[in-house]
């Protein structure tokens, strides 16, 4: 069976070394990566852990598992308004299996190049299958997007489509049954969600406060509220669904997946009424895909509405614990 820094040198190190990236003086290979920040700039940096089980399958295609942990990385740059730059890689696996590795590495470096991103050091051991990506992006000083910038009166908008990351599940776990096209759809949702990092880019001058909605859209939206101190509501009616959660016969099952289900990826942000016209001509020149789905308030808490009456909810989103 190869050895930890054998299989770093196959599967990892090699790829990187034949595409040298901008800013590494020293990548993988040493203690440590030695790293250049372009100039002007501020570095924004998260982590994340996906564990086999409880964020994918186990049995999951190791080419579309290594896609969906990038992927959902990345999504942390764009809630910032961060330009991808660089990645670390700590990955846990029961056994080292070279049809396995090699699988994981090309979904990896796939969504890699796609993203301009390059990966500059981590760590393997021996445990349950888990995943721990580091990522690290440039700001520039002062236009970071942040979740405590939303002000009384702001509106409240989302990216593209929500509830289908839970949907995905579902029909993973084939607990809801969907037509062919819709499935095809949703997994691609689930396994290669897109971080989006060229709508954040347009909002960053625009927005006041932006995250990305991954523990679904209440509770992540919360969050806004906690850190601006104020309270939101949500018109639960405008809420964007795609033709897959549409094509459900059970509508409250539906916004309950949009509402609170998760892993979907999406920006949720705010902008201030005189900024409206801004937002309005991104969408009309086609460069935006943006819905209004409410309005910051004054008070401590999201409250969803449907057509101006209280709309219960039984969960806000995933708890991690």
């Amino acid at each position: 069976m190869p050895g930890e820094f054998q299989l770093i040198r196959q599967f990892f190190q090699r790829e990187q070394a034949e595409q040298p990236a901008a800013g590494v003086l020293l990548g993988i290979g040493d203690d440590c990566a030695l790293l250049q920040i372009p100039a002007g700039k501020q570095l924004a940096v998260s982590v994340d852990t996906l564990v086999a089980g409880v964020h994918f399958p186990a049995d999951a295609d190791p080419e579309l598992i290594a896609e969906r942990a990038l992927r959902t990385n990345l999504s942390d740059l764009a809630a910032m308004g961060a330009e991808p730059l660089w990645f670390t890689l700590a990955l846990t696996l029961p056994h080292a299996n070279e049809e396995w590795l090699r699988s994981f590495s090309r979904g990896l470096f796939a969504c890699a190049r796609k993203y301009n991103i390059a990966l500059v050091g981590g760590d393997t051991t021996s445990g349950s299958l888990s995943i721990t990506i580091q990522v690290m992006g440039a700001t520039t000083p002062g236009a970071a997007l942040r979740r405590d910038g939303a002000n009384v009166g702001d509106f409240i908008l989302v990216t593209n489509t929500l509830g289908d990351g839970a949907a995905a599940l579902a029909a993973i776990q084939k607990t809801h049954i969907f037509a062919d096209e819709h499935t095809d759809y949703l997994l691609q949702r689930f396994y290669r969600p897109t971080p989006r990092l060229v709508e954040s880019a347009l909002i960053c001058t625009i927005a006041s406060s932006a995250l990305d909605i991954s523990d679904g859209l209440v509770a992540d939206l919360q969050h806004v509220c906690d850190a601006s101190d104020l309270g939101a509501v949500i018109d639960v009616e405008n809420v964007p669904l795609s033709p897959a959660l549409q094509s459900l016969d059970d509508v409250p099952k539906a916004l309950e997946w949009a509402l609170s289900g998760g892993d979907d990826y999406e920006l949720c942000f705010t902008v201030s009424p005189e900024k409206m016209a801004d937002i309005a001509m991104l969408i009309a020149q086609g460069k935006l895909n943006a819905t209004v789905i409410g309005e910051m308030v004054a008070g401590n808490k999201v409250i969803c509405e449907y057509e101006g009456q209280p709309f219960a909810i039984t969960k806000t989103g995933y708890q991690h614990f």
